[in-house]
């Protein structure tokens, strides 16, 4: 069939709207018409090759929500109609997703960012035939419509706009299950949350539902820390201006108990780990575009936890709609996070996106009746 999609022809270029060849899901896919996909960073990361593959022209987006239009074969949990949410590819069937950490699975960079399926294959294709690199986190939803694996395909309910959802498929996921799944805090307990991009501000909001009592945002933007504590920040830091550690002592003087950092950055991460209180944990994030170098033996008698964290450490299935009750009960508003975009307007919203105008910026790709 004929769709429109959003085309990254080489690196770091612009995407360009063109029609392509979609051929039709195969026995464990499924066809689903995009309403909505969120933009997120790891997108440009993407398109600059900072991760991913290297082979161009790609299709990207992987924040994709929509209603399935076809079913393959083997797909049995799913139907023609369902509103769903895309999220991340696994293959299901590894020691590592069977114990209950999909988001490492071993197969987690083929059917992500390989640039086509796992065998190679590639669902596009331009009108001389030629494929066209996709798959991107087995679905890339800039387009009208996307073939996505039954694993990473989630049923939501039909009472929630599937306009605002996509972006719980990865990047509001990511920051709430920090704190949810990863570092699971405790009630009455402190937490520092660096970066307020569309993660950190899910990170807050989970503090906050998580009923922690002291939640302390760091940014350098001044309105971002404003909104910081609209949605439930108890403080905010502005690192350009005030040191860190010293700050933190002053509102908790043996330090903070967990740490998120969304910044990938040595000097960032550094300042978390120089407030924290003894044995405190700290979820990091961020994509970092240095090695990270550490004060070790500063933190040799600390006892602190390091953990890098994908997807929040979550199994979407479960997840996905955890959240969804919880915005619906309105204790994790994550649509003040959003600005929405027509699908035309793609560059407009990533720049938007990357000079940090927008918090999580939603293109508007397809139409549908409650």
């Amino acid at each position: 069939m004929e769709i429109t999609a959003a085309v990254v022809k080489e690196k770091g270029s612009n995407f360009v709207l063109e029609k392509v060849n979609l051929e039709a899901p195969g026995a464990e896919e499924v066809l689903v018409k995009i309403v909505a996909t969120g933009i997120c960073h790891t997108d440009m990361v993407a398109r600059d090759f900072v991760m991913g593959s290297p082979n161009f022209p790609v299709i990207l987006g992987h924040e994709g929500s929509g209603i399935i239009e076809k079913v393959g074969v083997d797909v049995h949990h799913l139907k023609v109609g369902d509103h769903v949410v895309l999220t991340y590819g696994f293959c299901g069937e590894c020691d590592i997703c069977r114990t209950g950490n999909p988001a490492y699975c071993y197969e987690f960079f083929q059917r992500n960012f390989s640039g086509a399926t796992v065998d190679g294959h590639h669902h596009h294709h331009d009108h001389n035939g030629t494929a066209i690199n996709d798959n991107f986190f087995s679905q890339s939803s800039f387009a009208t419509y996307a073939i996505a694996h039954k694993n990473n395909v989630i049923a939501v309910p039909k009472d929630v706009p599937l306009e605002i959802l996509g972006p719980l498929g990865c990047g509001i996921q990511t920051g709430a299950g920090a704190i949810i799944n990863t570092l699971r805090i405790k009630v009455g307990s402190s937490v520092v949350i660096s970066g307020a991009g569309a993660v950190g501000l899910s990170a807050v909001m989970a503090a906050k539902a998580s009923s922690a009592t002291t939640i302390i945002a760091v940014d350098i933007n001044e309105e971002r820390l404003a909104f910081a504590k609209e949605l439930g920040a108890t403080h905010s830091i502005n690192s350009l201006t005030e040191n860190v550690p010293q700050r933190i002592r002053k509102i908790l003087p043996n330090g903070v108990q967990y740490g998120v950092d969304t910044t990938g950055r040595n000097e960032v991460i550094n300042n978390t780990l120089n407030s924290m209180a003894p044995v405190g944990e700290l979820a990091i994030i961020g994509v970092a575009t240095k090695p990270l170098e550490l004060a070790t033996n500063i933190f040799l008698t600390k006892g602190y936890k390091i953990k890098f964290v994908n997807q929040g450490d979550s199994v979407s299935e479960e997840f996905i709609p955890k959240l969804i009750k919880m915005y619906q009960n309105g204790q994790f508003p994550f649509d003040k996070l959003i600005k929405k975009y027509a699908f035309e307007d793609i560059n407009q919203a990533v720049e938007d996106s990357e000079k940090g105008k927008t918090i999580k910026s939603v293109l508007l790709i397809g139409t549908y009746k409650d």
